[in-house]
């Protein structure tokens, strides 16, 4: 059976319309329909995400010999969704302004929140296993508990993700580094604006 057929028994055996596929996809209902007739093949990202949606391998979805499908119950899928991957983030510029986004990325986080993706710069967090160059998934929300990691903006100055902390008018942006360099920022919101951009919920490492 070509990918094509395999595709479409899938996606009817699991009662997904092709706009929901797509949707799942982050692509267009037309690519579906491409996909089913094999005027194209996916690439590998849409492959693997393919295979993820419906629990068999990607080399099953190729018709490579040997491979069986993955034996994962459906209901234990969470669905996966497109985020941008923020190079930095500046002062004066939208949240998700092209100046920004460097690539994309997927999570299966979801809850209706919105979620963006950030590449860390510097070793401020690497005893929290956030190294630099690692990608962090943050839940954009603009107040977080104490203790938790988050992004943050400090005046008109990119953001930076520490731990943090906050009693009345006092906050501490907490470094958690092997670096002694890195010490507690501590600011008065008095005197000093203090913008929570999202909470840290995961860190990706990129080989």
């Amino acid at each position: 059976m070509d990918f094509g057929s395999k595709l479409k028994d899938l996606r009817n055996a699991n009662k997904l319309t092709q706009e929901q596929l797509a949707s799942k996809l982050s692509l267009s209902k037309a690519n579906i329909s491409k996909y089913e007739a094999n005027f194209v093949e996916p690439n590998l990202d849409t492959l693997a995400l393919i295979a993820n949606i419906f629990n068999v391998t990607s080399d099953y979805l190729l018709g490579l010999p040997g491979k069986t499908i993955a034996h994962i119950p459906m209901d234990s899928y969470h669905p996966t969704h497109k985020i941008p991957v923020l190079g930095y983030i500046s002062a004066g510029l939208p949240l998700y302004a092209d100046e920004h986004i460097e690539s994309y990325t997927y999570t299966d986080h979801n809850g209706g929140a919105e979620y963006f993706a950030l590449r860390v710069k510097g070793d401020s967090m690497n005893a929290a296993q956030i190294n630099d160059g690692n990608i962090i998934i943050v839940r954009k929300q603009g107040v977080v508990e104490n203790g938790e990691i988050a992004v943050v903006r400090v005046g008109s100055e990119d953001a930076t993700v520490k731990r943090y902390k906050q009693d009345g008018n006092i906050v501490q942006l907490i470094p958690q580094s092997f670096n002694p360099a890195h010490e507690i920022q501590i600011y008065n919101t008095k005197e000093t604006e203090i913008n929570i951009i999202g909470k840290v919920v995961e860190c990706k490492i990129e080989f």
